[in-house]
């Protein structure tokens, strides 16, 4: 368990060029994109100082300042989300980072 010193920072990769569901974090559900909802519950994780969505879209940047949530642009090379965290930890700053699948709208605190 980390210590209340450590600051943990909750990614979500968000990549709008899908091969199998072109668009997938901003497929509405329930009236939100799927991108909204993953965020929502990322920031119920209670020892959780930061939550950013890694994207390479401006669609899905749009989407996230639609609904007040942070994001940081990534490069489009990226091969994985993987990857794309890799990149966010250049410019977040945390202790530990979780890498929050972002088309897993169910996910629970």
């Amino acid at each position: 368990m980390p210590s209340s010193e450590q600051r943990i920072a909750i990614v979500i990769p968000a990549r709008f060029g899908s091969t199998r569901l072109p668009g997938k974090p901003l497929a509405d559900i329930a009236g939100k994109p799927m991108v909204q909802h993953v965020y929502e519950r990322a920031l119920q994780v209670a020892n959780a100082n930061d939550v950013v969505i890694a994207t390479d879209d401006e669609r899905v940047a749009e989407a996230v300042r639609a609904f007040g949530g942070k994001y940081v642009m990534t490069s489009p090379d990226h091969p994985s989300g993987t990857d794309r965290l890799a990149e966010v930890m250049r410019e977040v700053d945390a202790d530990i980072y979780i890498n929050l699948q972002g088309d897993n709208p169910s996910t629970s605190g």
